[in-house]
């Protein structure tokens, strides 16, 4: 959550080069990797978290937002919801 209009600019056209720090970028890599394919994370993927910091906790609350985006958006989707 932010008042960083150029921040949220940045990252909708494109989250890979927003101006976020190595910590952040991880957080958003690991979001992108929940929603493309979940199978490629492994231990390595939530020990390269913990290398920047977040505790099992943090980790635990990314999955859990970014699933249920997941989720929601393809009920949304699938119901045909704003279309």
């Amino acid at each position: 959550m932010t008042n960083d209009e150029a921040l949220v600019s940045a990252l909708l056209e494109d989250w890979q080069t927003a101006p976020v720090d190595a910590k952040e970028m991880a957080m958003l890599e690991y979001a992108v990797m929940i929603t493309e394919d979940a199978e490629q994370i492994g231990p390595e993927t939530l020990d390269g978290l913990r290398a920047h910091g977040y505790d099992d906790t943090a980790i635990l609350q990314m999955a859990a937002i970014a699933s249920w985006f997941n989720y929601i958006n393809r009920m949304a989707d699938a119901l045909g919801v704003g279309r």
